[in-house]
This record gives structure tokens, C-alpha cells and sequence, in this order.
């Protein structure tokens, strides 16, 4: 007989908090493991899963002419501001030592837009495409269901930049 090496057991009982199979699925199979409500943790195989979803999904991007940046979490309130959506209750807000206002991204058009503002000059320069898996944050109200309803999470975009006539 083998015995797993995995950090993180499967688990004969159901958890008493979890209220959608998915989440009782996920904890029983040693997937992740709640630290609290919509936070959770990725053991081994729960991340050796997610880590080969995103590279399928990297393929497929590349293939359809993506390119793949990485984008700040932290991001200004101003730049929200502007684009009038600082109101979404679900967007976590802080302040820094200096008392700036910033946000944890729970997307990130505010920031790709400014980026391709200032990279896309003409519509020779188009069409653009580019993609990010990352980590998002919202605020959810009632945080629930195993990984349907969290706090922190990985995401994948893709913006597209064409012309138009």
C-alpha cells in the first residue's frame, strides 16, 4: 500500500460550514482549506490543478495572439474615481503611510486602459490583444459556497483592442 505524501488528507466527514457540494467536495479531497469566510488556501493538489487550468488557458491565449502582462493588485482610488466605478460595494479600499487611497483590484480595465493609452498611438498600432491570470479581491457581502463566492481569487482577462469604422 502507498501512502500520499501530499500535505493536506482527504477527509471522511463533511465540514459543518460547507454549504454547496462543491465546497464539501474541495475540502474532503484535501483541495484547499478555509482560513476564513471566502479565504482559503491551496494545498498541494488543489494548486497543482489550478496552476494546470492556467496553463491550458496561457496556450489558448497565445494561440489566439495573446500576450500576457502582469498588473499591479494595488491600485490608485483616483484611477477609479475617474472612471466613476469607486462606488462597487464590493471593492476593498485602504490607505498607505502616507495616507494615499488605494485599491486591491477586483479587475483591472482602469488599468489596461491607462496602459494601452499610452502604448497604442495609431490604428496602425492595432489590433492588441492581452491577457492576465491573477489574483482579484472583492469584498463579498456574504462570502459562501467554497470558491463560487470569495474574497480572493484567480481570474483570467483578456482585452481586446481593435478599430473600428
Amino acid at each position: 500500500m502507498r501512502i500520499s505524501k501530499l500535505f493536506g488528507k482527504t477527509q471522511r466527514e463533511v465540514p459543518a460550514d460547507a454549504d454547496t457540494i462543491s465546497h464539501r467536495l474541495l475540502v474532503r479531497a484535501g483541495m484547499v482549506n478555509q482560513l476564513a469566510a471566502g479565504i482559503y488556501s491551496y494545498l498541494p493538489l488543489g494548486w497543482r490543478v489550478l496552476r494546470k487550468i492556467e496553463n491550458i488557458v496561457r496556450e489558448e491565449m497565445d494561440a489566439a495572439g495573446g500576450q500576457e502582462v502582469h498588473l499591479p493588485v494595488l491600485q490608485p482610488l483616483e484611477m477609479w474615481q475617474r472612471s466613476g466605478r469607486d462606488k462597487v460595494d464590493v471593492l476593498f479600499t485602504l490607505a498607505d503611510r502616507r495616507d494615499r487611497r488605494l485599491v486591491l483590484g477586483m479587475t483591472h480595465e482602469e488599468v489596461i486602459t491607462q496602459l494601452a493609452s499610452r502604448f497604442i498611438q495609431s490604428y496602425r498600432d492595432l489590433p492588441k490583444m492581452v491577457y492576465q491570470i491573477q489574483v482579484k479581491f472583492r469584498d463579498e457581502i456574504r462570502p459562501r459556497g467554497g470558491l463560487i463566492r470569495v474574497r480572493e481569487f484567480h481570474m483570467m482577462d483578456l482585452y481586446s483592442f481593435e478599430c473600428c469604422l
